[in-house]
């Protein structure tokens, strides 16, 4: 049971209620996680906005899925970590790739850095060294992926934070997390 009051949609008003429905008219239904911070209509716009900007940014839709499970999982988030595995599969990742993005890997050497980067990220409180931002770079990423990386990484704390600290029911398929398998 939710922490906090999951707002209706039908009963939202003002910018909630706008954005609320354009979050229905993006998936079809109203997740639990935006009813839930449709409680703060400038927080909502903040969650709401930065998905719609790293969603048009240069990493792809499918890397930033691939991110998302891998701090969800970092931060025990089993919203986050449903909610992305199946976005991530919308977005053409196989169920191995989510899976292996859930541990921080990849086959792709690529995507493996990014993953290795973001759980440092994660694990470490943001203290990247020298030594992880020049791994990216070997990797032919630039100035403005690294920031972006960093930035789906922030907006994945964000999500995390809110639904594990308000323990907002999921609303997607679970998926376990490799932590608890482990």
């Amino acid at each position: 049971m939710s922490r906090i009051s999951l707002v209706d949609p039908k009963s939202a008003t003002g910018d909630s209620a706008e954005l609320l429905g354009n979050i229905h008219a993006a998936f079809g239904a109203t997740p639990n996680m935006f009813k839930a911070v449709a409680n703060s209509p400038a927080a909502l716009a903040s969650m709401w906005g930065s998905f719609g900007a790293l969603g048009s940014g240069r990493l792809g839709a499918k890397l930033g899925e691939q991110i998302a499970v891998a701090v969800a999982d970092r931060n025990d988030c089993h919203y986050c970590l449903a909610a992305h595995t199946a976005l991530g599969r919308k977005a053409g990742a196989t169920a191995q790739e989510m899976a292996d993005a859930q541990r921080g890997q990849s086959s792709d050497p690529n995507t493996a850095a990014v993953l290795s980067f973001v759980r440092t990220l994660v694990e470490k409180r943001g203290q990247a060294s020298d030594a992880d931002v020049k791994t990216l770079r070997d990797k032919g990423f630039d100035d403005q992926d690294i920031v972006e990386i960093i930035a789906h990484v922030a907006l994945n704390l964000f999500t995390n934070y809110i639904n594990v600290a308000l323990a907002v029911p999921v609303d997607f398929p679970g998926v376990k997390l490799v932590r608890e398998a482990a």
